[in-house]
């Protein structure tokens, strides 16, 4: 197998030295590339990374107007765990190849969720579901860049594992070492419900934050960083309460929102010094005036300000007849807050409540039952306004219950956006 794959990449390298006539750009590949990158794929079922994205110093791959898709830790569970490196990357490749299809142009990729990974580190365990020796995140890059699409790293920086996960850890890992010390267990590391988190009150958390960062800006030709919505997990004024009575705030909100800006812009600067072509995007909830009451994220300061991200996904995922957040309503609200040139605005929209009761949405709840189109429509309406849109997640929009509306989806996108991927 290893000769057969040898012998294909000299081929590939011969038409490679041909084509070097024509002067390179860090343009999306063209198809003609992702043609080629297809045919290798299936005829030995793996991804060989060309020249161009083999390189770490290769310009990121990003777009004017993202057209983005989650891509899930839960969706590793089917396609890595237990499965060969030809199978995951085998399952890659039909995955990305599908989202390509449909016109996305952005992937974000769970790299880390619960204080865990699925890729090569040294700072943080595996995650549940990466059991294998190869890494999973060097295949979905490559594998990725081969198709012309752009990847961003999406981890949660504050959410960690159970109790009973967490004593499971080797004792060499940072935060078993914090969850056995008495004076870090339950101020660096804060347990609520069923899971710890990371108090982002302390500069050496931050750090930590920030090495995991830089681990994977070092290693992996990422395009761009993904935080979404996991910031304070509790209103609950025992979670922090020992920092808090060491600072100089009166105001236990302000100082929990002062907290995550300062996690989000050293997170942001992290990202920028590593490589400032790389991009770092923030998906806070959609209901704006919850980021502030529940999750301490001014996210009003972050869309209007340059140096806390390059780009902000408000998870809108409300219908046209949601009877506190209409859909419009909510985005061309988004919009007004909006007013920093160097941040973009992409909306998120859902799938997952497609034929379901939305039993938040009040006088709409039934709407996502009865009325088709939604999501397509949602689509349509972030391209005349000139925003870009992001669609959560993979597999609940490649689910056989919504084929229909997927197809009414791609179709939307390909009319609306399909440039951005020439």
């Amino acid at each position: 197998m290893k000769r057969i794959i040898i012998a294909l990449l000299s081929v590939v390298m011969i038409i490679l030295c041909v084509s070097c006539s024509e002067p390179e750009t860090n343009q999306p590949h063209s198809d003609a590339d992702i043609s080629l990158n297809e045919q290798t794929i299936a005829q030995l079922g793996v991804y060989e990374p060309t020249e161009e994205n083999q390189s770490a110093e290769t310009a990121p791959l990003n777009f004017e107007t993202q057209v983005g898709m989650w891509f899930t830790y839960m969706d590793y569970q089917n396609i890595l765990k237990g499965k060969s490196e030809k199978e995951f990357t085998d399952s890659v490749y039909e995955c990305f190849k599908n989202a390509k299809e449909m016109g996305i142009n952005t992937l974000y990729v769970h790299v880390r969720a619960f204080n865990d990974c699925y890729y090569k580190s040294e700072i943080f365990p595996k995650g549940e579901y990466y059991d294998g020796d190869y890494d999973p995140l060097e295949i979905m890059v490559n594998t990725a860049h081969g198709l012309g699409l752009s990847v961003h790293g999406w981890l949660n920086p504050l959410r960690c594992q159970t109790d009973q996960q967490l004593k499971n850890l080797d004792d060499s890992y940072l935060i078993k070492q914090w969850y056995n010390d008495k004076d870090k267990n339950g101020t660096y590391i804060v347990k609520t419900d069923d899971y710890w988190y990371l108090n982002p009150a302390y500069s050496e958390v931050l750090s930590y934050i920030s090495d995991g960062i830089k681990e994977i800006a070092e290693n992996y030709s990422v395009d761009g960083f993904h935080i979404d919505d996991y910031f304070y997990p509790t209103t609950d004024e025992t979670f922090d309460a020992a920092a808090f009575s060491l600072s100089d705030s009166s105001d236990l909100s302000s100082w929990r929102t002062e907290n995550i800006s300062k996690m989000v812009k050293m997170m942001y600067d992290t990202v920028k010094s590593e490589n400032p072509d790389l991009l770092f995007g923030i998906s806070p909830q959609g209901n704006m005036d919850s980021n502030y009451t529940s999750q301490y994220a001014d996210v009003k300061a972050w869309a209007s300000q340059s140096g806390y991200c390059d780009y902000i996904v408000p998870q809108i995922y409300f219908g046209f007849e949601n009877e506190s957040c209409p859909f419009e309503k909510t985005v061309d609200s988004w919009k007004s807050v909006n007013t920093c040139e160097e941040v973009k605005l992409v909306v998120g929209i859902c799938t997952y409540k497609i034929g379901n009761e939305d039993k938040w949405a009040g006088s709409g709840k039934d709407e996502w039952k009865n009325t088709d189109g939604i999501v397509s429509r949602q689509a349509e309406y972030c391209a005349q306004n000139g925003l870009g849109v992001a669609v959560y997640s993979y597999s609940s929009t490649f689910s056989d219950t919504v084929k229909e509306e997927r197809t009414k989806l791609s179709k939307t996108i390909r009319n609306s956006y399909g440039g951005e991927q020439q």
